[in-house]
């Protein structure tokens, strides 16, 4: 009835790479969770799909409502990357931080999460508000 070319047949998905994939899921809700807490939020705000936004750009920009401009199509993909620069500012990392947060957020938020780095503010001038 289908050929090896037709769209009839459901691709299966290997359990070893859900299981990967929720691990990663698992572990990216407890970093955000410790980011949270570092910067003096609630930790139960990073599992509350739009809430979590409006906490980071807290976070990041001092204003949540600034989450609306994710909104605005190409506007969301620089204030995306731009997010990343002032999560790293506002623990007082550098660029580099900031790229690595940018590239292999996998690696560099557990690292901001667990590692030394406390908050020092939005605008990074050490001042919390």
């Amino acid at each position: 009835m289908y050929d090896q070319y037709s769209y009839g047949y459901a691709q299966e998905v290997s359990p070893a790479l859900m299981l990967f994939y929720f691990a990663i899921l698992a572990l990216m809700i407890v970093c955000m969770w410790r980011i949270f807490r570092k910067a003096g939020k609630p930790g139960w705000a990073s599992i509350v799909p739009v809430y979590n936004l409006y906490v980071m750009f807290e976070i990041t920009w001092g204003k949540g409502i600034l989450f609306l401009l994710l909104l605005v199509p190409f506007v969301n993909f620089i204030i995306s990357i731009m997010t990343c620069f002032k999560l790293a500012r506002s623990f007082g990392k550098g660029t580099g931080f900031a790229l690595g947060l940018l590239f292999l957020g996998i690696v560099f938020v557990p690292v901001l999460a667990f590692g030394g780095a406390s908050y020092i503010g939005a605008d990074g001038s050490g001042e919390r508000k």
